[in-house]
C-alpha cells in the first residue's frame, strides 16, 4: 500500500483520526493521534516531531527532538476506538539529518533484512512466532514502599480456587499443568479467544489455530501465519495490542510476562524460521530431518550464539524464572526432530521443501521482536557463513538425562545478568552490515543493568521472608 492508497482507505472508512504508533527500545508501542485532516502524502515524507528524551533508552534532554515517519504498508483500521481511526506504524528519524535513528528497533530490523540480501545467501527470512499469554480476572501488585511489596493474580479457572466460595463455585477448575486443550466448561476462555481471533482476522492477520495452553489460570495461545522478518515483528506487536484490548473490553486482563505464576508453566514464544531466495526455500534438503546443509549451519549459529542473543530473546529478569533446568522450558542447547525438550526443534512437516523450517524454542514474548528476530537471523547467518557444525542431534527426552549425560551439552544463561555478560563478550556477529551498532548494544546493556537488574537486586521478595526471617 502506498500513501495515496492509505488516504483512499481512510476516506472509504470515514476516518476521523490517525493513530501513529512506534516501538520504544524495550519493545512496547507508544502512540500519538492526529486529526484526519492532517493525513496527506507529505506526512509520509516529513513525519511529525516528538520528545525522544521521554522514551526509555533514547535521547538526552539536550538532544531530545526526534521524528516519526509512518510506513504506508502498515495501514489498517484500529478496531478499539469509538471514532473511526487509522493505525500506522512509524520508524524514527533524526529531524536534522533525516537519517534513521540507530536505536530504533524497527530500523534495526530493516537493516537486518537488507544485510540478508547483501550476503547473497538469501533474500527473505520468514519468522513465525507463537506467543503464549495469560488472561487473568484480577491483578494487583505494589512495591513502591521500602517496607512493603506484594503481587496477587487471580483467575476464575485457577486450580487454587477449587475450594473458594463463589456463590456457587461450579468446579471445573484447570489443574496445574493440565490446561492443554480442555473443552468448556473447564476452558472458560473459548469465546474470548474466538473474539480475539475474529478481531485479528478482520484486521488482516491470518490465524491458524487457537487453544488453551498447559498452565492453569488462563494460559492461551493463538497461532498466526509466518511473515518476513520486519512484517512479522510489526504483526506481533499488533497481535499483542489486540489480545490486551479484547481482554480488557471483556473485563479481563492479558499479559505476555514469561512467568507470572509459581509452580506452573510459563509463557514462551517458539519462533519458526526459514530462509528463501528468489521464491525458493533453502532449508529443505537430504540431511537430518530433511534439512539442507545451510539449515544445519543456521542451527549451528543459533546454538553457538544462544547465550548472547538470550539478552535480546529473553530480555527480562522474569524470563529466567521460566528458563530453569529440569522444568518445562528448554535450557539445553541441542537440536532434534519432533523433540520439544530441545532448544531447537525441527517440526515434522509434509514432503514439500516449502514447509521445511526450524523452531527456536527458548525465546519468550517479553522480547522486542525487531531486536530478537534480527539477532536470531544474524546468529543463523553467522552459522552459514562460517559453516558452524551444530553437532549431532539429541533425539532423547533431554529433561530426563542425567547430569553426566548433560555435562557436555551447552545451556542457556541462568539469569539476565549472565545473558548480558554473554552479549557484551559475543556481539561482533551482530555488527555486520551495521545491523546493530555498538551504540545500540551499549545502550541496551546499560539500560537493562541500571533500570532492571539493579532495582531487582535491591528488593526483597516474599519468599525470602519465608526462608530467612527467623534467621
Amino acid at each position: 500500500m502506498n500513501p495515496k492508497e492509505v488516504i483512499e482507505l481512510a476516506k472509504n472508512h470515514d476516518v476521523k483520526f490517525v493513530d501513529l504508533k512506534f516501538v520504544d527500545f524495550p519493545g512496547v508501542w507508544q502512540h500519538t493521534t492526529l486529526p484526519a485532516r492532517r493525513l496527506d502524502e507529505s506526512l509520509f515524507e516529513d513525519g511529525i516531531g516528538f520528545d525522544g528524551s521521554s522514551i526509555r533508552g533514547w535521547q538526552p534532554i539536550n538532544a531530545s527532538d526526534m521524528l516519526i515517519i509512518p510506513d504506508p504498508e502498515t495501514a489498517r483500521i484500529d478496531p478499539f476506538y469509538q471514532a473511526s481511526t487509522l493505525h500506522l506504524v512509524c520508524s524514527v528519524y533524526d529531524p536534522i539529518t533525516k537519517q534513521p535513528y540507530s536505536r530504533d528497533p524497527r530500523h534495526i530490523a530493516k537493516k537486518a533484512e537488507a544485510y540478508l540480501r547483501q550476503t547473497g545467501i538469501a533474500d527473505t527470512c520468514f519468522m513465525g512466532p507463537e506467543a503464549e499469554f495469560f488472561v487473568f480476572d484480577d491483578v494487583r501488585f505494589d512495591h513502591s514502599q521500602p517496607n512493603a511489596g506484594f503481587y496477587y493474580l487471580d483467575s476464575i479457572e485457577g486450580a487454587w480456587n477449587s475450594g473458594r466460595e463463589e456463590f456457587p463455585n461450579l468446579g471445573y477448575k484447570v489443574r496445574h499443568k493440565e490446561g492443554y486443550f480442555p473443552v468448556p466448561p473447564t476452558d472458560t476462555l473459548a469465546n474470548l479467544r474466538n473474539e480475539m481471533m475474529t478481531t485479528l482476522m478482520e484486521t488482516g492477520v491470518e490465524i491458524e489455530v487457537g487453544h488453551h495452553e498447559v498452565a492453569s489460570g488462563g494460559q492461551c495461545e493463538l497461532g498466526v501465519k509466518f511473515a518476513r522478518l520486519l512484517s512479522s515483528a510489526d504483526q506481533l506487536l499488533w497481535f499483542k495490542y489486540v489480545i490486551k484490548n479484547v481482554a480488557r473490553k471483556n473485563g479481563k486482563t492479558a499479559t505476555f510476562m514469561p512467568k507470572p505464576l509459581f509452580g506452573d508453566n510459563g509463557s514462551g514464544m517458539h519462533v519458526h524460521q526459514s530462509l528463501w531466495k528468489e521464491g525458493k526455500p533453502l532449508f529443505g534438503g537430504d540431511g537430518y530431518a530433511g534439512l539442507s546443509e545451510n539449515a544445519l549451519y543456521y542451527i549451528g549459529g543459533i546454538i553457538k550464539h544462544a547465550r548472547s542473543i538470550a539478552a535480546l530473546t529473553n530480555p527480562t529478569t522474569n524470563s529466567y524464572r521460566r528458563l530453569v533446568p529440569g522444568f518445562e522450558a528448554p535450557v539445553n542447547l541441542a537440536y532434534s526432530s519432533r523433540n520439544r525438550s530441545a532448544s531447537v526443534r525441527i517440526p515434522i512437516t509434509g514432503p514439500s521443501p516449502k514447509t521445511r523450517r526450524i523452531e527456536v524454542r527458548f525465546p519468550d514474548p517479553s522480547c522486542n521482536p525487531y531486536l530478537a528476530f534480527s539477532a536470531m537471523m544474524m546468529a543463523g547467518l553467522d552459522g552459514i557463513q562460517n559453516k558452524i557444525n551444530p553437532g549431532d542431534p539429541l533425539d532423547k527426552d533431554i529433561y530426563a538425562l542425567s547430569p553426566e549425560e548433560l555435562k557436555d551439552i551447552p545451556h542457556m544463561p541462568g539469569s539476565l545478568e549472565d545473558a548480558l555478560d554473554a552479549l557484551e563478550k559475543d556481539h561482533e556477529f551482530l555488527l555486520r552490515g551495521d545491523v546493530f551498532t555498538r551504540d545500540a548494544i551499549t545502550e541496551w546493556l546499560d539500560y537493562k543493568r541500571t533500570r532492571e537488574l539493579n532495582p531487582i537486586r535491591m528488593r526483597p521478595t516474599p519468599h525470602e521472608f519465608f526462608l530467612y526471617f527467623d534467621i
